[in-house]
């Protein structure tokens, strides 16, 4: 080889090393990392990071697919749209925006109550005659200063729209057995009324311009220790309500699109309800899911309930409909507590000492992003957070049950807060959208909560969740492609591939 030929050659070794290394490079850039932290950032782009000689290795597997995203969102309550209409147009708009708007947490998924609850400002029902066994007297009328405004400019800032879904805690006091907006059981001569009033209820709100896109029967159905309003049912006579009563209703008014979803309440008795809801091809014809709550307990996650009720009927939905963190009023201004395993939850103080365990002291932002997680790796396709605004007080609530929202207003002053809770929540619902298929993937830390989602663009994202005091180093693979980052400590990272 003379001296020209060995120099050529050399150059296009040299050259062709370099375009490895920078289709290597390429491959390792084509992500990124938003990430909230105790530190203070608040689902900021991260590009910056400190490696560490040994690394997580978190391999996807988009091959394998699981459950299919509904949506991901909050609850639309008297409370908070009361709140909204007393704050300045220009902090309303802010607080919709960053629920629903494209460069927002992009909410697709909702809930509001029909009649009142324990986050309206008193007791009213749409149904206020007495005997009106056909009710001719039905009317939203309540809604229309508060609740119907906030949901119609939630869809106006909202490109993508999003699902409703409408949940009664109880039947008017006339209609059950024990006269009372609290407890007691629907009288079965009102059955066929009862079943009558959701019908209305989607007419009454598509007449303002508003879809409705389904229901979940009863906020817990099992009740509530008698203490705001509520109604009663056995998992048989809610069966029996949906399968002879509320979707034959439905179904005969062209409304069977309408998505029925049974239980509504905590994870921990999960089968007894399913047991009878899909008992038979009968039982099951008219419900098109399950709802489920978290309230037994904000830290234990009831992977086996969840695994069972999806194996049970694993063509329905599963969606856990009411989160927050309750018993607590909110600390204003103060990142720090959201982070700190100060807050409890309602059983802390009455919980028997078997079960103090389910119940301890815990970060808020730790029990949002482990429990959202923990239910998509385990066939929940949908989370719904409690209501989107509340005040410094946590409320207003006629019942003086004080609860956390991701964002709080002080009406007096016209400031908003948005805690951790919220940019906690928009890792998911920002970038994990309707009809994304949740997939599997392999996961060396234990320590280190991983979900992952495809997104129907083809886009893959990763929510990864650090817990720990200490930063981690990340190696993410998918297919031959190697990522290289790291999160810190007490963080919550969202990493979008594209496609």
């Amino acid at each position: 080889m003379n001296k020209r030929v060995y120099i050529v050659f050399i150059l296009a070794v040299l050259l062709s090393a370099s375009c490895i290394k920078q289709k290597e490079k390429s491959d390792m850039m084509r992500f990124e990392v938003f990430e909230t932290s105790k530190k203070g950032n608040k689902l900021s782009k991260v590009t910056n990071f400190k490696r560490s000689d040994s690394a997580v290795s978190i391999v996807l597997k988009p091959e394998s697919t699981l459950q299919t995203i509904t949506g991901f969102g909050g609850a639309f309550t008297e409370a908070s749209a009361h709140l909204l209409n007393q704050l300045s147009k220009g902090n309303r708009d802010t607080i919709l925006k960053a629920y629903f708007a494209k460069d927002g947490a992009r909410y697709s998924l909702t809930r509001t109550h029909m009649n009142s609850c324990d986050f309206s400002l008193s007791n009213y029902s749409y149904t206020p005659v007495e005997g009106d066994k056909t009710l001719e007297h039905f009317s939203v009328e309540e809604d229309k200063d508060d609740l119907i405004p906030m949901i119609k400019d939630a869809m106006v800032v909202s490109e993508d729209g999003f699902k409703l879904f409408g949940s009664p805690w109880t039947a008017a006091p006339w209609m059950k057995d024990n006269n009372s907006w609290v407890g007691g059981k629907l009288l079965p001569e009102y059955y066929d009324t009862w079943a009558l009033f959701f019908s209305k209820y989607a007419d009454a709100y598509k007449a303002e311009g508003i879809d409705i896109w389904g229901f979940t029967v009863e906020n817990e159905p099992m009740g509530n220790g008698n203490n705001w309003e509520s109604m009663h049912y056995t998992p048989d006579e809610m069966t029996n309500f949906v399968q002879n009563h509320l979707g034959p209703k439905l179904e005969a008014d062209g409304k069977g699109d309408l998505k029925i979803l049974g239980f509504d309440q905590n994870r921990a008795h999960l089968k007894d309800w399913v047991d009878s809801m899909y008992k038979t091809e009968a039982s099951s014809k008219y419900f098109d899911g399950t709802a489920i709550h978290w309230y037994d307990s904000t830290y234990e996650i009831f992977p086996q309930e969840l695994q069972d009720a999806h194996h049970k009927a694993p063509d329905k939905l599963l969606i856990q409909t009411e989160a927050c963190v309750d018993s607590e009023v909110p600390k204003w201004q103060d990142d720090a507590w959201y982070w700190r395993k100060e807050a409890t939850d309602w059983g802390y103080d009455w919980a028997t000492e078997e079960n103090k365990y389910l119940h301890p002291k815990y970060a808020p932002v730790n029990r949002y992003a482990r429990d959202i997680i923990g239910c998509l790796n385990n066939w929940v396709d949908g989370w719904v957070d409690w209501n989107m605004v509340l005040d410094i007080q946590g409320g207003p609530n006629w019942f003086k049950n004080w609860c956390v929202a991701p964002v709080i207003v002080d009406t007096d002053k016209d400031e908003v807060y948005f805690t951790p809770l919220y940019y906690t929540m928009a890792h998911f619902s920002k970038y994990i959208r309707p009809e994304a298929q949740i997939i599997a993937l392999e996961n060396s830390d234990n320590d280190l909560m991983v979900t992952a989602a495809k997104n129907t663009d083809n886009t893959i994202a990763v929510v990864i969740y650090n817990e720990t005091e200490t930063p981690k180093s990340i190696n993410l693979l998918l297919n031959e492609n190697t990522m290289e980052f790291s999160i810190d400590a007490k963080a919550i990272q969202t990493v979008v591939i594209p496609n």
